[in-house]
């Protein structure tokens, strides 16, 4: 069925996501502004606010399998509201703060559990119900959102911060949450096509919408996960993306910046980096989703890993040289960033159906998360004790690639070999 305008309702739902994904990503990417400004006015080491943002990482992803939950239980358009107040809030009076304590809570502790209702689990919720065609593409649009949110406030933010200092970047944060994205999901963001009298995109005529899921969300999070733990294939998907958040959000998204500037470049270099990388991701990240939607998952993973792992291999090489070797880094690196989202979303829907794969994925995606706390910590304590993030960056390119093995085991079953007896 179609809207009145004779566009599906379900494509409002994914650009209004979309955008409350975008503008989530944009906060998110902040803190990688941050690392040198809080250095200098406070004399807080790398190791100190690398373990701050490693606070709201590791939150952020194991926050996300409950928010999951919560979502399914209390619906999108409630629960991405009042997670984007606590956004709004937290930034605000990130301000305020003086001492380390104050940036762990507040950043690391409220930002990180707020943003989970708003993570990219949220795609495979939205995703799920409001699609059955099309579900790779839209889970690779809705993850090209979180390249999109660096590609537009990474450089704003490095430039306001440079301009007025870090607390005016806050503050622009605090705003924007508070009085352009809240309004949109309270205008735009519905729970399920069955409250516009629609069925979701795609679905064939005799669908029957599943029923309302009621009872505690926390207690059908910690269920699905004990299920999903007895199975082989959710490990290794779990490890997959817990090297995914380690060469992503962890390493890179935390301390390219930095990098840079230990280089002889600028911060607004560096943003620049992450945002040409947020470009290149938004193509990689929708050309993902169309792949998976006629490909197998794992051998796009096997690639998407293979190279990312190549490229963070050569990146202390080529942030020396600042020529043509980052270019073909910014291209490698960006083009699989989050190109990893919908193969994975899609592998969990295989091994555990539709109506458990939004939570089960964000269970993988807290494997993500802590992948990426450990890697914001110890690239933070490479800069520290060795002056260089050179260790980091090799050990994060052997680890990409033990991703890309990783990922051609999932839905593979070892069967023993029969045993012949010479008589």
């Amino acid at each position: 069925m179609r809207s009145r305008h004779g566009i599906h309702y379900a494509w409002v739902i994914l650009a209004a996501t979309f955008l409350v994904m975008l503008m989530t990503a944009g906060f998110r990417a902040t803190p990688g502004v941050f690392v040198v400004p809080l250095e200098d006015e406070f004399g807080w080491s790398p190791g100190l606010v690398g373990g701050g943002i490693a606070i709201s990482l590791l939150l952020y992803g194991v926050g996300a399998p409950f928010a999951a939950a919560v979502l399914e239980r209390f619906g999108l358009r409630r629960t991405c509201t009042i997670a984007l107040a606590i956004v709004a809030a937290s930034s605000g009076l990130t301000m305020l703060m003086t001492e380390p304590w104050q940036f762990y809570l507040l950043f690391g502790v409220v930002m990180g559990l707020a943003t989970a209702a708003v993570a990219i689990p949220l795609a495979a919720v939205v995703v799920n119900r409001w699609f059955v065609q099309r579900r790779g593409l839209a889970v690779g649009l809705l993850g090209s959102s979180f390249a999109a949110g660096q590609l537009i406030f990474l450089p704003l933010m490095a430039w306001v911060a440079e301009q007025w200092g870090w607390r005016a970047a806050a503050g622009s944060v605090a705003a924007a949450a508070l009085f352009v994205i809240t309004p949109l999901a309270l205008l735009l963001l519905r729970d399920r096509p069955e409250q516009l009298g629609l069925a979701p995109f795609g679905a064939p005529a005799d669908h029957v919408p599943p029923p309302p899921l009621l009872g505690n969300p926390a207690r059908r999070a910690i269920d699905l996960l004990r299920i999903a733990s007895r199975k082989r294939d959710f490990w290794l998907l779990a490890g997959a993306f817990f090297i995914c958040g380690a060469t992503t959000n962890g390493l890179i998204g935390t301390h390219l910046i930095a990098a840079c500037t230990d280089h002889g470049r600028s911060a607004v270099f560096g943003a620049g980096l992450l945002a040409v990388i947020g470009a290149f991701n938004v193509v990689g990240s929708a050309a993902s989703g169309w792949l998976t939607d006629r490909y197998d998952p794992r051998w796009l993973l096997f690639w998407y890993y293979g190279f990312r792992g190549l490229s963070l291999l050569g990146l202390n090489a080529a942030l020396s040289d600042a020529g043509l070797t980052l270019v073909v880094f910014v291209v490698f690196y960006g083009l699989d960033w989050v190109a990893t989202v919908p193969p994975t979303v899609a592998l969990c829907r295989e091994a555990f159906g539709a109506e458990k794969a939004g939570v089960v994925f964000a269970w993988v995606f807290a494997a993500h998360q802590v992948g990426a706390a450990f890697a914001a910590w110890t690239a933070g304590l490479s800069r520290g004790w060795f002056d260089s993030y050179l260790p980091a960056f090799l050990f994060a390119g052997a680890l990409g690639i033990a991703g890309a093995v990783i990922s051609l085991l999932v839905g593979r079953r070892i069967v023993p070999r029969p045993v012949a007896y010479v008589t």
